[in-house]
């Protein structure tokens, strides 16, 4: 430390004696804390020292101007220590300063109590029901339980991602392998397709279930299998329809498929209902692309799938494709997925490149460029669109969207989708449309993901909400003990019907009167 030399009186010499640097050069206020210099004075003030004079010789006096130049040197060269301008920033360094004390247990706590507020508020919600108001909405409140229920997805597992990538896993793990029926199906065209008949613990009159996969789905994919298992569970038989080229069936013709045509499944619903029993009723399930191949059939031939089906269901259907496919694409996860979708179709046409090789030789399709596609769009862009005959991919994915179509659709229709769902954003979920409409229910949870819909501490691959359900919806509808079910289709129609006539009699009122004249007409017919 820094001192003084002070020089007192002594016997014939002077005694030297140091004191500190403040003593010697008087009171120093600190820069960094304006009020110091005023405690200090006010300090000295209250303690008003007895002057005491001190002789002071000449060398003493320069060392002490020394030493106030290095004190004011060293003050000058501190670094500037922020002021806190206001109370907010007191009350943030405050926190600050207190949580980065606390222990770590503590810490760890208020984590997990924070997250189990977030997961009662945010996420464990009772799903929405977008339907009109009339005989189908009621029936499903009154008859379909799981519907009042809150959805509680997996505590651990809420986020969509996780969620349709642990279900899947899951169920890949755990589900057995089922030992179905096969029956090759030969199509108008020459084509084949495989059906998968599971009617074990079946009675001759149980009711059945056409399944329809995703897009490289075929019967042993896991969420297939757990929609067999709960359809078995209810003692309904299932058939589960393989796509051209899937389920290990080789391709007769250079045809494969895609979500716009529904010709394949035309002639399967006709098959599978000349199968059946004439008492036993007949319902359809799609999932994911092979929702919207049910959609656009039910779409587009209603009396003929309302003759043939009692009941349809499809799950995480993409509503809108384009916004599907834009949000197939977004990164980082997201196109993850997305790519690995791509590579499994690239897969499906690998395995039949003979017979394409031969015929697509000469054209302007380059096979190995599409088996080298990264995205589902490129893939539709180079290859399905143009086997299918369209001029652009944004063609296909208009004529395959069926968020717009559900006016036409007169089978009873329960549609279950995810909000956050990475395949298809909320805001493509048509509600507007389906409060609308008379035959089509959407069920809509907060999470679930995409084929996900996992729930409990620690995922039942079996009993899970995607399954019950399923089971619940199809159980009431095509066992019909009491026949409401029916009473209530007839009613939905009658419905329908009107108001097909007032938006006919509203476009056209000489088409409405020639469709009058049909009616009566086919009246007359069953009649005679």
């Amino acid at each position: 430390m820094l001192c003084a030399l002070v020089r007192g009186p002594s016997t014939g010499h002077k005694l030297a004696m140091y004191r500190s640097v403040s003593e010697l050069l008087g009171p120093v206020h600190d820069v960094r804390h304006p009020s110091a210099g005023r405690g200090f004075y006010q300090q000295q003030q209250q303690q008003k020292p007895v002057p005491v004079s001190v002789p002071v010789s000449v060398p003493v006096q320069a060392h002490r101007r020394d030493l106030l130049s290095l004190s004011r040197v060293a003050e000058s060269s501190k670094p500037p220590v922020r002021r806190l301008h206001s109370e907010h920033d007191a009350m943030f360094y405050s926190m600050y300063a207190y949580l980065s004390n606390l222990p770590r247990l503590h810490v760890l706590g208020m984590a997990v109590v924070a997250y189990v507020v977030y997961y009662l508020i945010q996420v464990v919600k009772r799903p929405i029901i977008a339907c009109s108001d009339g005989p189908f909405k009621q029936y499903l409140i009154r008859k379909v339980p799981t519907l009042e229920n809150k959805y509680w997805p997996t505590f651990w597992c809420v986020e969509s991602r996780a969620q349709t990538v642990l279900a899947s896993l899951l169920r890949s793990k755990s589900l057995p392998h089922v030992n179905y029926r096969r029956e090759i199906l030969s199509l108008k065209d020459g084509g084949e397709v495989a059906l998968d008949w599971m009617e074990e613990g079946c009675e001759a009159s149980s009711p059945c279930i056409l399944i329809l996969p995703g897009l490289t789905g075929e019967s042993q994919a896991e969420y297939i299998k757990c929609l067999v298992f709960a359809a078995q569970q209810a003692g309904m038989r299932v058939v589960v329809f393989n796509n051209r080229g899937l389920g290990g069936i080789e391709l007769k013709t250079p045809r494969l498929y895609c979500a716009a045509n529904c010709e394949d499944l035309c002639e399967v619903v006709q098959h599978v209902r000349r199968s059946l029993p004439e008492h036993c009723k007949l319902g359809a399930t799609g999932i994911s692309m092979g929702g919207l191949i049910l959609g656009n059939y039910l779409a587009r031939k209603s009396d003929e799938a309302r003759s043939f089906l009692s009941a349809a269901k499809i799950i995480s259907v993409p509503w809108d494709v384009h916004k599907g496919s834009a949000s197939i694409e977004k990164p980082v996860i997201n196109s993850l997925l997305g790519r690995h979708l791509a590579g499994s179709l690239c897969r499906t046409l690998r395995n039949h490149l003979d017979i394409y090789r031969d015929i697509y030789q000469d054209s302007d399709m380059d096979i190995q460029r599409i088996l080298r596609c990264k995205t589902i769009k490129e893939f539709d862009e180079l290859f399905t669109a143009k086997q299918f005959g369209y001029a652009h991919v944004n063609d296909y994915y208009s004529d395959a969207t069926l968020h717009n179509k559900l006016d036409h659709i007169s089978v009873p229709l329960l549609c279950l989708s995810a909000a956050d769902d990475p395949f298809q954003p909320l805001d493509a979920i048509p509600i507007k449309a389906a409060n609308q409409c008379t035959h089509v229910a959407i069920i809509i949870t907060a999470r679930g993901g995409h084929i996900g819909f996992l729930e409990g501490w620690w995922p039942s691959t079996k009993d899970q909400y995607m399954g019950r359900l399923f089971q619940e919806y199809f159980t009431k509808a095509l066992f019909d003990e009491d026949g409401e079910f029916q009473h209530t289709s007839n009613k939905m129609h009658e419905r329908f019907l009107a108001k097909q006539t007032v938006a006919l009699a509203s476009s056209s009122p000489l088409l409405l009167a020639k469709k009058m004249d049909s009616d009566q007409l086919d009246h007359k017919v069953k009649l005679m």
